[in-house]
Formats: C-alpha cells, structure tokens, sequence
C-alpha cells in the first residue's frame, strides 16, 4: 500500500474528484486503482477565495513497486507506514508478581492503566475524585450555584482535567512509533466518533468524553483492573537500600496502607498538595516554565468571516479557529492557547478562594462564543526564582486575587478589550457576552494580573487584529485569570522514565512535566506503562 500526502482538492469537490486526483497524481488508469481510503483531510484556507482540501490517501495498486520506484525521489509518494502498535512484554494469567499502581486517572493514568491491563498485569488504578459522572454534577454545582469541591471539580475526578475541554487530539510532539494512533484507535473503539482517525484537527467535546472514560474504565476492570476513587496519596513509604531510595508503599487518604513497588504519578497539574508532600518527602522536582494571562471571547461568527470569508459556514470547515503569537517589546511573549471554537470559558479552579479559568466545547462546537487563552509565557528564573515550587505560590498568588476582583464569590473579573487598551476599568458589557458561569464581575484586570503581562497585552492585542480583523474589536472580552496553562514543576525522571532518586516512582503525563495535552498525555502514560511493565518482568 501507497500512501499519498499534499494532495489538493477544491472544497466543494465531487466525490469522484479524489479517486481521479489520486489516478492522476499516480499516473495510472482506473484498472490499476483498486482501492484507497482517506488517512487524513485537512483545509489550506490562507486564500479565502480558494479553500483547498488537503488529503493524505492510502491507496492500493496493482504494480506498486513499479509506481513506487517512478516517485522514488518524491516524499510525497511514500509507502504507508505501519501504524499498529505492538506490546513490548506480557505479563498473561499466570503473572503473579505485584501489581502496579497507576495514580490519577486522566488521559495519562488512563492510557498507562489501560495499556497495563492490555498486558496482563492487573493494575491498581487511584484518584482523588468520583467517577466522572458524580464529578460532573459537582462541577456543575460550581458552574450553577458557585458551591466548589475541592476533590471533585474540572481538574480532579475520572478523566482528569481534559474532560471538561475542547477534547482536542492532535499534538506536535515526535512519535514515531505512531502512538497517538493507539490512543485515537482506542477513543473509537470507546464510543468516540470514527472521523478523528482521518480528521487532521479531530476533537471529542465533554459530553462524549463522559461516556468514552467509563467505557474505557469497564474495559480496563473486564481486564482485572481495579479502581479506587476518592482516594488521595498523602504520604511515600521510601526506604534506603544500598544507598538508593526505593518506593515501597503509598498511604491513602482514607487511612489505608498500599503496598507498592511501581507507581506511575500521573497526577495532573493542579495537584499542588501532591506535589509538596513529593518534595517534603525528598522526590526530586524542579520549577518549570508556563504561563500566565486571561480567556478572550468573540462571537464564533466573527472568527469564521475573518478566517473563511464567503466560505463562512461550509459543513466541511466547521467552526473556524485560529493560532496567533507575538513578541513584545518587554521581552515577553503572548500566544493563544487552547483555542476552542463554538465554546464556553469555565470555572477552573480546584481550590477554595480562587479563580481560574479555562475553555470548553462540546463536539458540535455551535456555542455562540469562541474562545481561547491568551497568555504570556513566565519561566523560574525571571519569575519565581529560589524554590521547586514557587511557581505553585505565583498561581495561587493571582488566583486569589482574581478571587477578590471577581468580588468574592467564583465570579470571574473581566474586561472589554477597549478598555483595557485605554487604562480603564470596564463598567459594563458590550456587543458581546461572555459565557462564563457563574458570571463575570466587570472590572479593571491589572488588578489580578502582573503588570508586565498587562502591558504585553496592550501590545499584542492590536498586532493580533492585523492578522484576524475584528480581534481586538472594543467590544471582545477579556476573562481572568488563566493559569493553569501546564503543570509549575517537572517531577524529573531520566531515560528509564523512573524518577531521579526514587526508584519505583514513575512520573508521567503534564503534572509531572512531560505533556500538555489529552493527546501527548496518552502518549506519555503509554511509554510509561511499557517501562513499568518491563521492569516488571526484568
């Protein structure tokens, strides 16, 4: 089989325009093709009156050798790589040795759970928060009556943070043993829509994530995995042998004692009382880069005018987004971030007395507003020097006072673009409504944020209406704060993904610094899984 990449179709192409682009592309008659599918589509819209689909086709030949030799110089002509994954061990029924823990149970401890038991060896798997149907009628008791639950909220709970999210699965990171498919694949096979295999930008939205993650929890249980939620690690049993430290056992919070030598932390990153009991309990963490800034909010269909023009609107573009940066004169960098189309911004924050903010859509992606962070990039030697986890200080510092601005009570501040770029506090609201729940408290946004990213964003907020017109309109919202971009520490591992000077501690997924996102996660809780499970059977 062939795989053929950049091929271009107008958008309103007949159906058998693509089988006669790929004969033509090939040079083969209609004998010679026998068959093709669509491994990936996405839109070239940089000319708005000249849309162009673009295809990536397996196709199956007769004579592929011959053809393949006559584009041997062409990378667009390949052979189709082979995406299946493989199990790098087996544990099986008569595996007997101890079972690893898994702890947390978003997309990280998910996939590192889900593969683990796919290899026979029956994990355990914690998390501090409900099953993810009780977890969501505790959200909503935030989003609705401004009630917060500290172990039961959009960052804590079965499926972790990216269940209340745009449900966004395409990453930048390098796989080339293709394991983002792995987890695409197994997304299908839990009730998610086919098209994300073929879709070059494919999303989920939380409703169907909700039932996916219990899906994918009955198939991991059918396996002899076990879970246990509103289950906190509160302490490490780390004992010396040999002169290096070795993981024996966790201890709960709900009084009990497990007994475990391979423990994968996949605890996402708002885990801030988790992460201190790490460093009071000598794990190794460092601080880490992340950033900082606030949710802007347009009308959906300002965003699809200016991206698609008269094309606004077709069903095979969807809701238009968009990726902007800039670099300001202070050094600083603003960029969007998380960018959900036809979404809502959220209620974000897991502790009381603060606010935070994030994005959400549904699959369909028809909420009136799109929104996306903006944010400005800090890093510990600037910013929180001196300790691992200052940064976790920094966040906590302008949630609380985004708390206070909002006036108390989970509202969040906000602000119209127009006045912030005149210095001014928003009385009111404009041409455009936000959808944060549980409501937005007009206000001046230099009270909750650091005065450098104030002034990067009066900066960036106009460059970013020459690139989409109509960006830094008067009337667009601003919502604060955004901090939970990525996790403010990287609990380091090396190369065997086992931490620094703990042996039997796995660190794993964006808690511990090495994603961010729902996919890369996956991926990440992948590669772990595979070091636990060899080590396992060493």
């Amino acid at each position: 089989m062939l795989r053929i990449t950049d091929l271009k179709l107008p958008l309103n192409h007949a159906d058998e325009a693509l089988p006669a682009a790929i004969r033509d592309r090939l040079r083969v008659t209609p004998r010679d093709l026998i068959r093709y599918t669509i491994a990936r589509r996405a839109h070239d819209a940089r000319d708005k009156m000249d849309i162009q689909l673009v295809y990536s086709v397996d196709v199956t030949l007769k004579n592929e050798d011959t053809v393949l030799t006559r584009f041997r110089k062409d990378r667009h002509v390949q052979r189709t790589p082979d995406t299946g994954y493989r199990f790098v061990t087996k544990g099986g029924a008569s595996y007997t040795g101890p079972r690893p823990v898994v702890v947390g149970a978003g997309p990280c401890g998910l996939f590192a759970g889900l593969i683990l038991a796919q290899m026979g060896f029956r994990p355990i798997i914690l998390d501090r928060g409900k099953v993810v149907r009780e977890r969501t009628k505790d959200t909503w008791g935030l989003w609705r009556k401004s009630v917060l639950n500290p172990e039961s909220n959009v960052q804590f709970g079965e499926g972790g943070a990216g269940t209340f999210s745009d449900g966004k699965l395409w990453s930048q990171i390098k796989d080339p043993r293709h394991l983002g498919r792995k987890v695409l694949t197994e997304f299908v096979k839990a009730g998610a829509p086919p098209e994300i295999l073929t879709e070059a930008h494919p999303h989920i939205g939380t409703f169907r994530l909700v039932t996916m993650v219990e899906s994918m929890r009955e198939t991991i249980e059918a396996l002899g995995g076990e879970y246990r939620f509103s289950t906190r690690v509160d302490g490490l049993d780390i004992v010396e042998e040999a002169g290096t430290r070795q993981l024996r056992g966790l201890h709960l919070s709900t009084g009990d004692y497990l007994e475990a030598n391979h423990v994968v932390f996949a605890v996402g990153h708002s885990a801030r009382d988790t992460f201190e009991m790490l460093h009071a309990k000598g794990v190794h963490v460092e601080a880490k880069p992340f950033s900082i800034g606030v949710r802007i909010e347009h009308p959906q269909s300002w965003i699809d005018e200016a991206r698609f023009g008269p094309c606004a609107g077709h069903p095979d573009l969807g809701a238009a987004a968009y990726s902007l940066s800039h670099h300001c004169k202070n050094g600083r960098t603003v960029y969007s971030f998380c960018m959900c189309p036809g979404g809502t911004v959220v209620a974000a924050t897991s502790e009381e007395g603060r606010v935070a903010t994030n994005g959400m859509s549904q699959y369909s992606r028809n909420e009136r507003n799109a929104n996306s962070g903006i944010v400005i990039g800090i890093d510990p030697e600037r910013d929180y020097p001196g300790h691992p986890l200052a940064g976790i200080e920094l966040q906590r510092h302008w949630e609380s006072r985004a708390y206070v601005a909002g006036g108390s009570n989970y509202k969040a501040p906000a602000q119209r673009i127009g006045d912030l770029l005149a210095g001014r506090a928003s009385t009111a609201l404009g041409s455009v409504i936000p959808s944060y729940k549980p409501g937005v408290h007009m206000t001046d946004l230099s009270e909750c944020l650091p005065e450098f990213a104030i002034t990067a964003l009066r900066e960036a907020l106009p460059a970013f209406g020459r690139e989409i017109p109509g960006y830094d309109h008067p009337d667009a919202v601003l919502t604060g704060v955004e901090t939970r971009t990525s996790s403010p520490v990287r609990i380091t591992r090396g190369d065997d993904f086992v931490s620094l000077n703990t042996a039997g501690l796995f660190p794993a997924g964006e808690g511990a610094g090495y994603a961010g996102g729902i996919l890369s996660a996956a991926v990440d809780g992948i590669k772990v899984a595979e070091a636990v499970a060899l080590s396992l059977t060493a």
